[in-house]
């Protein structure tokens, strides 16, 4: 080695050239020996080229690398792009894998930008070199003479394997081989985008068949910038296919010691090795695949002072010999623009010179590089040059060959250069092209139908001519729905006149139809199976791509010099008129710039919309191929087409077309579950190429256009891992950048808002993606997402978030990042003050609303770029991060259950329709919740039926109990102990339905609250039958002397009867005599046992009232005149009450200054201010008496009816039945209504006649008399000696018939056991069979099976179809009372009719039960009499006991039968009387039913209208939440109504207001909360108003009901009469409301309580 030798020459001498097929030329051989070596080299070449041995170590390569089942073209995106194990845990970049897994490796890296792919490090499964191991003795004094032998020794051990590992590049030509022509062309993109050089001519490794995979190339677009002069530049943009630039060729003849590679790469970037050479990691000389393969890049310059060339410039490379490579040589030649040949020397008499000879005298410039030589540059003939490389280095020789090929380039002798398009490659007969597949040539064929129709437009005008549904019908369209959602004025017909609008924007989008554009493209779409369609989908956004491309660059040179002209104007020293002008034209150019992107995702969107202008036209019994869209679109997704989730353009999300897209998949997927990922950052933050490095996705980054709107697209999970992540796909969804230039003021940050609040509640892990290091950048960001994630904790909705901090320049330093993530947390919790000040909340820090670990959830990355764009690699250290970043995705993702599609369907709309009314959490409507909770009512309402079925039957046991007498005290826990079984059984349902992992995650937040719930309720149901019982027992123990004396009746009546009829026995013929003997005894009886005792007087509740009314002052007068005008009758339904005010005197109300001199002066002027302008009101009022009350009427209708409801109510509660009518009860009534009287007056600040306060006595009298009444009848029936008696009549008769015909005592004994069994046996069989039918209605009955709102649904739906308006103002004012009449109704038609035959058998049944339970307790009983010969005490006794828990039965009331004997006789005769109390009831009653201490009603409305009855404070419709008290929960109900059905006004106007709450709730109107109000309150804050508001959750729904528009419409006249007001001016009817039909109405129903 000669001192001082420059590095860089020794170098390039140290190894054979990775070209080379041949061993190392040793350092030092002599240039006269070089033929000798090259002669040896040759004969070394055609041994290995041997077919049979190529073929065989090719094929040895597959089986090394697992690729053998995939060759050839076999493996498809498919089988990559999707979330597996080496998401997981794939090893980290300097680990080495396993050789067999090199190929796959090499594609997954390289998906991420990592170019170090080609460098993998590998595995050895078994070492090629085993370990050398110590000989004997080697610890002793020889070893250093061991050693020395071993280094001077000149070979290794033979023994070792000789076997290498797998060459860099092929790895990467095996796996383009096994791969089909999508992946190939995903791997030529991300090859070129790792700045790698690309395969231009591939050789097949079996056949030698030269193919170029043009097909490859074609999604590459290429950017740079001429620099022409001094300083000016132009920038151009072109899909490389298509760029016509100049080629340089290298070529390589005869083996060399300096690497061709080497050199090229020197020109174009010399950091970067772009094309793969000998000094590379891992280079072996053992290759097999590389050989004949042309590879090839593009120098692309910056148009800065240090580019290497001024232009665009191919270069490519012939790996191997040129010399025996000849079929691609010829290629090569033929298409260069300027050949590089390297060779030994240059001499005629050389191999090389038949090469050399045809370029030497070709017009083509040729540079020939001699190894050998160490001759200057020198240029011979024109475009000729030779330059010897001997002692020279690399870098001098890299700057003597860019400064001739620039020279060259730069000749104006245009004839030596040929310039190059790749696309020309396909006119060589001798080369295969990929794009000659039939399906590719078909694909290519339609999609350029397709672009041939736009050739001659205008690029900014394609969509306007041929996608006219998503332009300016679409725009309106989305325009008009914002405002509909914040309407202001009158409402109702502002809204009317919008939808009217908007189906005439249809209309026209309809009448457009398809375009010929759409028609080519569905029509094919449609004929053609999708996996054929791949080729046309991606030709047809190649093709648009480069429209677009090409347009939006002819576009931008213009604006650029516009501006540079605007620029040059503002700076004139003369303001020239000229720069108005020219500053419009700029925003032309502006506006003509955002309009001229188009692509395929457009063309999607005009499907989008076609779908949904014929869907809103003909809803589902449309036909046509519109139809067919969604399924197309669901089938485009799957397959991995990304999905325009939000019209970037219009700025609105296409509910119909996404709702639809995603049923389908629905239906072909099943109902899978996805995690939604969504980002969120500034505009060209690197957000969408974060994504596709991540996940190897197609969101747009080409074309030099950014992502408006959001996508969303599916990346499928391996089955390996899904049990792991719970989840069967991952939904990506990229979104436009936040502060887009486009929009200015204002209208950014709305839209930001919109867009970040949406982003962030649909993804389940939202990325936040932070560009540089920017504070005010930051700042910006931080702020929209903080509100979002505000917004997100104000509806309960929880999403995570991980912020991304790109582009930082030292990702590993530990303290900058601290330091970083500090100021990111102080800047988190800053915005948080800033954002809860506008959303009105108390939050201080950033973890207060959302789960945040600042030490985690905060990930930095890299910047992409490996130096300066547009020849820059990606940095190594952004792949590294990225794969970082989405291990941590996806470990936060496996602690989700994600969401199922059906869910994201309607979470998507919820979040939409929320978004479009301006209060976001205020408006927002959680439909998955709304449908669990709903769900969840049902449940609840099946369990609580379990509880009340349950204890009604311990209930009953108890009941008999106590009327027997063996249960006389009664604890709470006694009743909960007989229970303990069903509410455990209750207790385990629950927990298994809020375990369900399919709705967990929503049901969860309910869960101990329903617990709680349940608890309460049975606490409440075994209190409530606690109450009942000790009510039972109080009266059995108040009626214990009325009992006993009962008893003694009957013992005394049994023995006259069997007396008597002792003395005529045998002597009565008939039975007309045995009756008439009995009937003149039974006189004499009565009057004997009754003597001593006071008959019960029959009570008078009309003289009681009257009495009480002229205790309290009325005057009789009075009273009679209004009991015989008879106008208290209808008093709730009157239309006036004008004639119930007192009108005050007007002298009362005159000014102080004109009082009459009648002494009463100082009455006058002793009055306030205030009570004379209120008494000045009221005498206004009374000028216009049809004004005055027409707006109070509402309220005296409301008291009238609360009043008689609760003095109905609390009458009911008085122990009538058990101890009898006290007046102290009229009183007390008397005395509620004229309390609610004053209250009324005061409220309406006016007075009412007394006819008023009787009228409405006496009205409320008529509605409690009748139970009074009955009460009294039902006390006097069993407290009354006499009356008693007298319904015994016919009972003892029968026994004095049985003792008169001779019958023994045993006869006699079981006639009286049936009698007194068969009241029971009716009431229980009764009562059984009414809490059977009640169970059976509420599964059955459609009205009673679900939750309260189905029930109210029923309700609504029967009041339609009766169309009797008198029962709407029952609902409407007392919708409680209305349902249970509802209820009671439903019942009664359904046991008259469906339920007829099934009640028959239900009783019979029940009879048959108690009468077989019976008849097993006489035989029970007789047996253990027998057992132990006992008399017929014991046999009493022991049947009582028996029957204690399902009869009424005593038997210590029967004496006088000692003398029985005959048990066995008893038993039968006992038996067959029952057999005929048996026949006797068997037959269904509905009267019996009713006097049943259950009935089927009562028991459901009992458990139906145990619910909340809470009145929008609004429009009085009833909050529909099933349980009782919600809490925390708000009222709320879908069935919101019109204000004119509550008869709500326009104020200081004779006008009705038809305006739903639902609707003002969204616009800015404001109301008066109360009749006394001063200020008014903005509909928009309505909790303002007070507690009643504040409890209410009205959700803005554009009142969308047609029910309560059909009502208002069908009853206009009779609500005009009923409220006093028309439906006229400000208050008219609009026409469309006229339109809904009743079936309409009753429809819409079902629809929202779906």
């Amino acid at each position: 080695m000669k001192c001082g030798r420059h590095p860089a020459n020794e170098q390039w001498t140290q190894s054979e050239d990775n070209d080379d097929d041949n061993a190392a030329i040793k350092k030092g051989t002599s240039v006269k020996n070089l033929g000798h070596n090259y002669e040896k080299s040759l004969t070394k070449l055609d041994k290995t080229t041997d077919n049979s041995q190529h073929q065989r170590e090719i094929k040895a390569l597959f089986t090394r690398l697992q690729l053998e089942g995939e060759y050839p073209r076999k493996m498809s995106p498919e089988d990559f792009l999707q979330i597996g194990p080496q998401d997981v845990s794939s090893p980290t970049l300097d680990e080495d894998i396993s050789e067999k897994d090199l190929g796959h490796s090499f594609i997954h890296r390289l998906i991420k930008l990592d170019y170090r792919a080609r460098y993998i490090p590998v595995k050895q499964d078994s070492p090629e070199i085993s370990n050398s191991k110590p000989g004997p003795g080697s610890d002793s004094n020889d070893s250093d003479e061991n050693d020395f032998d071993f280094f001077l020794s000149s070979s290794v051990d033979s023994n070792q394997p000789t076997q290498t590992h797998v060459h860099p590049m092929d790895v990467q030509m095996a796996v383009f081989h096994c791969s089909d022509n999508f992946l190939r062309q995903i791997m030529i993109t991300k090859l070129s985008q790792c700045q790698y050089a690309l395969p231009l001519l591939v050789p097949d490794p079996f056949t030698s068949e030269i193919e170029c995979p043009l097909w490859a190339f074609r999604q590459i677009t290429k950017t740079w910038k001429v620099t022409k002069g001094d300083s000016h530049t132009t920038m151009k943009s072109f899909p490389i296919c298509k760029a016509e630039t100049p080629m340089v060729c290298f070529f390589r003849l005869g083996s060399l010691l300096r690497s061709k590679s080497q050199l090229m790469n020197s020109l174009i970037n010399d950091r970067h090795s772009t094309f793969f050479h000998r000094n590379c990691p891992g280079s072996t000389k053992a290759r097999h695949l590389l050989d004949g393969v042309a590879e090839i890049t593009w120098y692309c310059p910056s148009g800065k002072p240090n580019d290497a060339f001024n232009n665009c410039i191919a270069f490519c490379n012939l790996h191997g010999d040129a010399l025996v490579i000849q079929k691609q040589r010829d290629i090569l030649i033929e298409k260069s623009s300027i050949n590089v040949v390297m060779m030994a020397n240059l001499q005629k008499d050389d191999k090389s010179w038949p090469v050399i000879s045809p370029l030497l005298k070709s017009k083509k410039p040729l540079i020939c590089l001699l190894v050998d030589d160490n001759g200057a540059m020198a240029e011979g003939r024109k475009g000729k040059y030779k330059m010897g490389l001997k002692e020279r280095s690399q870098a001098d020789v890299s700057d003597e060959l860019k400064k001739i090929i620039q020279g060259l380039l730069s000749s104006e002798d245009t004839s030596m250069l040929k310039m190059f398009q790749l696309e020309t490659m396909s006119e060589n007969p001798g080369i295969k092209v990929d794009e000659n597949d039939d399906l590719c040539q078909s694909g290519k064929a339609a999609a350029f139908k397709i672009t041939d129709l736009l050739q001659q437009s205008d690029v900014s005008n394609i969509r306007d001519h041929f996608l006219p549904c998503q332009g300016h019908l679409w725009h309106q369209w989305c325009k008009t729905n914002k405002d509909l959602h914040r309407l202001t004025g009158n409402i109702e017909n502002d809204k009317s006149k919008k939808e009217r609008e908007m189906i005439e924007n249809r209309e026209k989008q309809c009448s457009t139809g398809c375009s010929k554009l759409m028609e080519l493209f569905i029509d094919r779409l449609f004929k053609i199976p999708l996996k054929d369609n791949k080729y046309f989908l991606k030709w047809t956004q190649i093709l648009t791509d480069a429209l677009s491309t090409d347009g939006v660059s002819s576009i931008l040179q213009n604006y650029d010099n516009k501006w540079s002209e605007v620029l040059a104007l503002k700076n004139s020293p003369d303001k020239s008129q000229n720069l108005e002008k020219k500053e419009n034209e700029l925003e032309d150019l502006s506006k003509k710039l955002q309009s001229a992107t188009f692509g395929l995702e457009h063309i999607f969107r005009e499907m989008a919309q076609i779908y949904e202008a014929h869907e809103a036209m003909n809803g589902d019994k449309g036909q046509g191929d519109w139809c067919k869209y969604p399924d197309l679109a669901a089938r485009l997704l799957i397959s991995g087409q990304p999905l325009e989730l939000l019209d970037g353009d219009a700025g609105h999300v296409p509910l119909k077309w996404i709702s639809s897209v995603l049923n389908n998949v629905i239906k072909t997927l099943g109902n899978q579950k996805v995690f939604v990922l969504s980002v969120l950052g500034l505009q060209s933050s690197g957000k969408s190429t974060m994504l596709n490095a991540m996940f190897g996705l197609q969101f747009a980054v080409s074309a030099g256009r950014c992502t408006k709107g959001a996508f969303m697209q599916l990346v499928k999970i391996s089955q390996e891992i899904r049990k792991d992540l719970k989840f069967d796909y991952l939904l990506v969804v990229d979104t436009e950048g936040l502060r887009a230039l486009e929009l200015e003021g204002t209208d950014t940050v709305h839209h930001d808002n919109e867009l970040a609040t949406f982003v962030v509640g649909v993804g389940n892990l939202t990325l936040i993606n932070i560009f540089g290091e920017n504070p005010a950048e930051i700042q910006d960001v931080l702020q929209i997402v903080v509100q979002a994630f505000m917004r997100m904790e104000k509806i309960r909705l929880s999403p995570s978030c991980v912020f991304v901090h790109q582009n930082v320049t030292d990702v590993a330093a530990a303290e900058k990042n601290m330091d970083g993530r500090r100021r990111l947390q102080e800047n988190l919790d800053q915005m948080v003050k800033l954002a809860a000040e506008e959303e009105d909340c108390n939050t201080n820090c950033f973890s207060e609303i959302i789960k945040f670990d600042i030490k985690k959830d905060v990930i930095y990355v890299a910047q992409l770029w490996e130096g300066s764009p547009p020849m820059a690699p990606p940095n190594p250290g952004y792949s590294e991060n990225i794969q970082e970043l989405k291990k941590y995705i996806l470990s936060k993702a496996s602690q989700s259950d994600g969401i199922s599609l059906s869910h994201l369907k309607a979470h998507i709309q919820d979040l939409w329709e929320a978004l479009l009314n301006e209060n976001f959490v205020f408006s927002f409507k959680n439909t998955l919740e709304i449908a669990e909770y709903r769900n969840l009512e049902v449940e609840y309402g099946n369990w609580t039926w379990a509880i009340r079925d349950n204890l009604l039957k311990v209930e009953n046991q108890l009941y008999n109990r106590i009327q027997n007498g063996d249960l006389n005290t009664l604890e709470s826990s006694s009743i909960s102990t007989e229970t303990t079984e069903t509410y455990e059984k209750i207790q385990d349902t629950m927990t298994k339905y809020f375990d369900d992992d399919k709705k967990k995650g929503i049901i969860v937040q309910w869960k101990s609250r329903f617990g709680s719930k349940i608890k309460e309720f049975h606490e409440e149901q075994v209190g409530t039958v606690k109450r009942k019982l000790d009510g039972v027992i109080q009266q059995k123990q108040a009626r214990k002397r009325v009992d006993d004396m009962r008893k003694e009746f009957e013992d005394k009546l049994l023995q006259k009867s069997k007396d008597i009829a002792q003395s005529l026995k045998d002597k009565v013929k008939d039975e007309a005599e045995l009756e008439k003997a009995f009937n003149s005894d039974w006189k004499i009886w009565v009057q004997e046992l009754t003597k001593g005792t006071n008959p019960i007087e029959d009570i008078n509740l009309e003289n009681d009232l009257f009495f009480i009314l002229t205790d309290v002052g009325m005057e009789e007068k009075i009273i009679n005149k209004c009991k015989a005008s008879g106008r208290y009758e209808a008093m709730s339904k009157a239309d006036e009450y004008v004639q119930y005010v007192k009108v005050p005197k007007k002298q009362a109300v005159k000014e102080s200054g004109k009082a009459q001199n009648d002494g009463k002066e100082n009455i006058v002027t002793s009055k306030t201010p205030k009570l004379v302008a209120e008494l000045n009101a009221l005498f206004s009022k009374l000028q216009n008496p049809q004004k005055a009350y027409s707006d109070d009427r509402t309220q005296i209708k409301q008291m009238i009816n609360m009043v008689a409801k609760e003095s109905l109510d609390t009458i009911k509660k008085k122990p009538v039945a058990s101890r009898g009518y006290q007046i102290a009860y009229l009183q007390e009534m008397v005395q509620l209504v004229k309390d609610k009287v004053a209250s009324l007056e005061a409220e309406l600040k006016c007075a009412f006649t007394k006819e008023f306060t009787v009228d409405l006595i006496l009205y409320v009298f008529d509605s409690v008399k009748s139970w009074l009444q009955k009460s009294q009848d039902s006390f006097k029936k069993y407290n009354d000696a006499r009356f008693y008696l007298e319904s015994k009549r016919m009972h003892y008769y029968n026994i004095f018939k049985i003792c008169c015909k001779g019958s023994s005592a045993v006869a006699v004994l079981g006639e009286l056991i049936s009698e007194k069994l068969k009241p029971s046996i009716v009431e229980a069989a009764y009562t059984k069979t009414a809490m059977t039918l009640a169970g059976e209605m509420r599964c059955n009955v459609p009205a009673f099976n679900g939750n309260r709102l189905n029930l109210e649904k029923h309700v609504l739906s029967s009041l339609a179809e009766r169309e009797d308006f008198n029962e709407f103002i029952k609902y409407i004012q007392n919708p409680r009372n209305h349902v249970e009449a509802f209820i009671k109704a439903e019942v009664q038609r359904r046991i008259s009719k469906d339920y007829k035959n099934k009640a028959e058998k239900i009783l019979e049944k029940n009879v048959e039960d108690l009468y077989n339970n019976v008849s097993e307790a006489l035989s029970t009983a007789t047996q253990k009499v027998k057992d132990q010969g006992g008399d017929i005490d014991m046999w009493l006794c022991e049947l009582s006991i028996l029957l204690k828990d399902q009869l009424k039965f005593d038997g210590s009331g029967f004496k006088n039968f000692s003398d029985i004997k005959d048990f066995d006789f008893l038993n039968k005769e006992a038996d067959k009387k029952l057999r005929r109390v048996k026949q006797q009831i068997s037959s269904f009653s509905v009267d019996e039913m009713k006097k049943s201490r259950q009935t089927p009603e009562k028991i459901l409305i009992d458990q139906l209208c145990k619910c909340c009855w809470a009145k929008c404070p609004f429009c009085l419709a009833v909050c529909t939440n099933t349980l009782e008290d919600h809490r925390p929960d708000y009222h709320s109900v879908p069935f919101h109504r019109s204000s004119a059905v509550s008869g709500m006004y326009h104020s200081n106007s004779n006008f009705m207001s038809i305006d739903f709450c639902t609707s003002r709730v969204a616009s800015d109107l404001t109301f008066y909360p109360s009749k006394d109000s001063k200020n008014c309150i903005p509909y928009k804050r309505y909790r303002d108003a007070g507690p009643e508001f504040a409890s209410w959750r009205i959700i803005p729904d554009e009142s969308k009901l047609a029910y309560w528009k059909w009502f208002v419409c069908r009853f206009e006249r009779h609500l005009e009469r009923y409220y006093g007001k028309q439906f006229d001016d400000v208050g008219k009817i609009p026409k469309a409301w006229r339109k809904i039909s009743k079936k309409e109405a009753i429809k819409c129903l079902d629809e929202i309580c779906v």
